[in-house]
């Protein structure tokens, strides 16, 4: 088999890449609906991988992983990465859960912190209703992620919440920091108190928090929460866009608290996670199949935080339906220290009529079963998605 084009095109805000080979077979991969950009980049690579075998997934990689970096300049490689598994699948009549090892799960806990709701406000009330309506979703979840301080307007909307310089032109990745005044850091506490009520020890809270806090405020942050039993707090010092890991300061964070600490989404290749994962710095892992370089390179993070006692719950927020897909095939082979993964959400709602393949409903009782069809196992109904492409990317399909 071989590769003999690579196309890429918009569906609302993400890009598709779309593998073609000679032998009939394409296989896809999707990247996060933030990052319409990357159907450049995707395209950049194309004469890089013609003509090789999209089977030998890790020789495909090789050619092009150092064409990556930090989010969000991974997804290109590793929406390739999940098509040419998605191929093999194909090409092999099997799930792609059987070509990394086979199932340790038959199905995989999600969390949520894709399913939103329009919120009014940022105070303690907005914050208690928001989960009220999260726990009475049909999905049944377990655990719930709510974004708050830094990750959140919370620090243009609350008067003198901190002391540094407000963002006045708000994009993805660029994150408002600062000291924060003493007002401020009672706000978010008072929040949390307000949503752990309304949770109780029925469902798991964990709160992605930045990045933004300083380190002083981090840790007093995370030695406030220990009497709340939090899931673990998410991206205190980097996240996000952060182009670095700052392995050392994490560690000072979390070896000064009992509440768990998590960070990961933005880092690209497992390299980057071997100072994390050898110095304990922090005890969970999040890395994102959309940026980390694909679904093996996460496996290979998660097999090696394991053996270092590390917890492992990946993001994947804004990855899409091929996304969660990938999700799916990737979780079910990971080790016992997953605990779950960050459901996507089809954005926009069509989405849901033009894939075919994924079970209905997705999410129940807060899990996702784990499907047998080849490949990813979720493919596009072409009559139905050619509708959504633009004139430019007409020629997606044919």
């Amino acid at each position: 088999m071989k590769i003999i084009d690579v196309k890429c095109a918009l569906f609302g805000r993400h890009p598709v890449v779309r593998l073609v080979t000679d032998e009939g077979l394409s296989g896809y991969g999707q990247v996060e609906f933030w990052k319409p950009y990357a159907k450049e980049h995707i395209l950049l690579l194309r004469d890089m991988i013609l003509g090789m075998d999209p089977t030998n997934v890790e020789r495909v990689m090789l050619r092009i992983r150092h064409r990556g970096a930090f989010k969000p300049w991974g997804s290109a490689i590793s929406a390739i990465e999940m098509a040419c598994w998605d191929l093999a699948g194909k090409a092999a009549g099997v799930p792609v859960y059987k070509l990394l090892g086979g199932k340790v799960r038959d199905r995989v806990r999600v969390y949520n912190g894709g399913l939103r709701f329009p919120m009014t406000g940022w105070g303690p009330e907005d914050y208690a209703e928001d989960v009220r309506r999260m726990m009475a979703s049909p999905e049944g979840f377990t655990i719930i992620k709510q974004p708050i301080a830094f990750h959140s307007p919370m620090a243009r909307q609350v008067a003198d919440f901190h002391y540094g310089e407000v963002t006045t032109t708000p994009m993805p990745g660029l994150r408002d920091t600062g000291y924060l005044t003493e007002r401020g850091f009672n706000h978010v506490v008072q929040c949390v108190e307000a949503m752990k009520e309304v949770c109780g020890d029925t469902v798991g809270l964990a709160l992605d928090c930045g990045p933004g806090w300083t380190l002083p405020d981090a840790k007093k942050f995370a030695k406030a929460m220990e009497p709340l039993n939090l899931m673990w707090i998410e991206d205190m010092l980097t996240g996000d866009q952060t182009p670095y890991v700052n392995a050392p300061a994490y560690r000072d964070l979390t070896t000064s608290t009992t509440t768990p600490i998590h960070t990961g989404e933005q880092i690209y290749l497992r390299q980057n996670f071997r100072e994390l994962i050898e110095t304990r710095a922090v005890n969970i892992l999040g890395p994102d199949p959309c940026d980390v370089g694909g679904i093996a390179e996460l496996k290979r993070v998660a097999e090696y935080a394991e053996i270092h006692g590390l917890l492992f719950a990946p993001h994947g927020t804004a990855n899409g339906l091929l996304g969660l897909a990938a999700l799916v095939q990737v979780s079910a082979t990971l080790p016992q220290n997953y605990i779950a993964f960050e459901i996507p959400v089809g954005e926009p709602d069509w989405w849901y009529d033009i894939v075919e393949g994924l079970p209905n409903p997705i999410v129940r009782d807060g899990f996702v079963d784990v499907w047998d069809r080849p490949g990813m196992g979720v493919d596009f109904i072409i009559d139905k998605a050619i509708t959504y492409l633009t004139e430019e990317d007409r020629g997606f399909f044919d």
